[in-house]
């Protein structure tokens, strides 16, 4: 047989061709092996990942924020006899009464590419009638068709969700959501505060709320778990979880009846000077428990972001300053009079007026009274007695007593955002004219928490209590902590501070004849004072006047500080605030039942 011969250049091509095809497996492979180096190595963690999060549920568990409540005055006997783990209920039982809690709502939501065309007129009309919204605002929801997801609207009514149930329309779906719920609506607003929204999620934000976030909003969980192709759940599989821990729950130091007879009579009071706002706090003097506390205007924090303005989430009581006024005259008198250069009985010589260094200080109405006792300076409130008084004790003194009964320092209470008042005036070297006006209350800042927390040392046996405002703090397990009272200083004597209760025991009955509180001694300072101009130097034509009383005056279960600002028609607070004054005290004092003294 013939052999076929082949020629150099055919066999120089089938090399090439083979080198070729060797070339090309080569970078098949090496392409192969890059990406698998690629895939396992480089980013071995991701795939990983990403295929365990195909295979596996990983969900968050979300913890059920503690609730707060308050209580009245059966409930100091009942602590003794509520074991631990006792169930607080909404319903009053044990005497609390739910503020604040979590109550699941239902929210509309679209999936608009599930909606017909036939069906979309339908949808719109029906929804906007049962939501009471414009049509053109639900339209606008169910008008993108391919959008999957459009919540419509939040803590819709039963009825509500009744209605759309009934509709039984294909892309149009109720889901359950949890929302903060306030029972009482506006009552304690300003003090409770809201629960809204930040970047992490729900968040509570001022007062309480606010204050004890941490301990009412309590610890997520975590699900881990095996999925089936459909991502359901694999109940026979292997999972792990940790357990959400859900919130704290707080029982206030607030009273329900004594918070809702405060409000009474402070709107009242706006009502009928027209006053601008106003301010009302009760605390028990020995212990430093606030009792009640509102501002107004106020706020329902059910429907927080429909207040006109931010500026009503602020709580006046701990996050405003306002100059006093001749409230403060009594810190005056206890400073001198512990320091022992002055008595009750003490006298001067009142002309009316006293040149300071180029300024004049002048008592109220222009009155000068002749020779007064430092107990007159008070039933009188006289200016030219109180620097008088100060005078005594000289400036550097008079400047640390004011700062033992706690002005210019934050109080600790237990609410967000509590800011100090200012005695930047009283710098050592600032003019004689600054203490003076200060003695009287003017050119000195406080907060009402600041201002009822000193008058209340002087209702305690000279003790600076620590005000507060959450009594017991209790774990979902039903172990409870109970917050102590904290004396924050011996500011004077107990015989000062007696000394001093007598004296304003003696204004009011030879003060104010409005305060009509029959068998009972009764101890209260007003304070009148100009609002400063804010953007010039010197005073308004427009008032802040303030009341302060605590009674019975030698063993006193309450101290009151009403307050108003810009009231028209009336010129003194005796006049303005005497009355609820009254009423609020002759309140509580029937409500604990005390008995007369007299």
């Amino acid at each position: 047989m013939k052999k076929k011969k082949i020629s150099k250049k055919q066999g120089a091509s089938e090399n090439l061709r083979l080198m070729i095809i060797l070339i090309i497996v080569l970078a098949v492979c090496g392409g192969i092996v890059t990406r698998l180096f690629f895939i396992q190595i480089l980013k071995g963690g991701f795939y990983a990942a990403l295929a365990q999060d195909q295979q596996q549920i990983f969900q968050d568990l979300i913890p059920q924020r503690g609730d707060i409540f308050m209580q009245d005055k059966f409930s100091a006997q009942e602590d003794s006899e509520m074991e631990a783990g006792t169930e607080l209920s909404a319903d009053g039982r044990n005497n609390y009464i739910t503020v604040a809690t979590s109550r699941v709502y239902q929210m509309l939501y679209f999936v608009p590419k599930e909606i017909s065309d036939d069906k979309r007129e339908d949808v719109i009309k029906n929804i906007s009638r049962i939501l009471e919204k414009p049509e053109d605002e639900i339209m606008a929801k169910a008008a993108v068709k391919d959008d999957p997801y459009e919540p419509v609207a939040h803590k819709i009514s039963d009825d509500q969700a009744a209605q759309i149930k009934n509709l039984n329309i294909k892309g149009v779906y109720l889901s359950p959501e949890t929302w903060r719920f306030y029972p009482a609506g506006n009552l304690l607003s300003q003090a409770l505060g809201f629960v809204g929204f930040s970047d992490g999620g729900p968040a509570g934000a001022y007062g309480v709320e606010g204050f004890y976030n941490k301990e009412l909003e309590g610890k997520s969980g975590l699900l881990e778990a095996a999925r089936d192709a459909v991502g359901r759940w694999i109940f026979s599989g292997d999972y792990n979880m940790e357990p959400a821990q859900n919130g704290e729950s707080l029982i206030l130091t607030i009273d329900q009846n004594i918070q809702f007879m405060a409000e009474k009579e402070l709107k009242s009071v706006i009502e009928k000077w027209q006053a601008e706002s106003g301010t009302v706090i009760v605390m028990d003097p020995p212990t430093g428990k606030i009792l009640a506390m509102a501002s107004m205007p106020d706020y329902d924090p059910n429907n927080y972001s429909q207040a006109t303005s931010s500026s009503v989430y602020l709580n006046p009581a701990v996050q405003g300053v306002y100059e006093p006024g001749s409230v403060f005259k009594p810190i005056t008198m206890a400073a001198a009079i512990n320091e022992g250069k002055i008595t009750p009985d003490t006298t001067y010589t009142d002309t009316g007026i006293l040149k300071i260094g180029g300024y004049t200080v002048e008592n109220a109405a222009e009155k000068s009274y002749g020779v007064c006792t430092m107990t007159k300076v008070l039933e009188k409130s006289i200016n030219t007695g109180a620097v008088f008084a100060q005078r005594s004790i000289g400036p550097d003194v008079f400047t640390s007593y004011v700062e033992k009964f706690g002005f210019g320092k934050k109080t600790g209470v237990d609410l967000e955002g509590e800011v100090l008042g200012s005695i930047n005036n009283l710098k050592k070297g600032s003019p004689e004219i600054n203490f003076a006006t200060i003695s009287f209350g003017q050119g000195i800042s406080v907060t009402p928490i600041e201002l009822v927390s000193a008058l209340g040392a002087l209702a305690n046996q000279g003790k600076l209590m620590k005000p507060y405002i959450v009594d017991r703090i209790i774990s979902a397990d039903g172990n409870e902590t109970t917050i102590q009272p904290v004396v924050r200083e011996q500011v004077v004597s107990p015989e000062t501070a007696n000394k001093v209760t007598s004296m304003l025991v003696s204004t009011v009955k030879n003060g104010y004849d409005k305060i009509k509180i029959k068998n009972y001694n009764i101890a209260g300072k007003t304070g009148t004072a100009q609002i400063a101009n804010s953007d010039a130097r010197g005073y308004s034509e427009d008032f802040i006047h303030t009341f302060i009383g605590y009674a019975p005056a030698f063993d006193p279960k309450f101290i009151i500080l009403l307050k108003i600002d810009k009231p028209k028609g009336t010129r003194f607070a005796s006049d303005s605030l005497a009355p609820p004054f009254s009423n609020l005290a002759q309140y509580i004092l029937n409500y604990y039942e005390i008995p007369p003294e007299q």
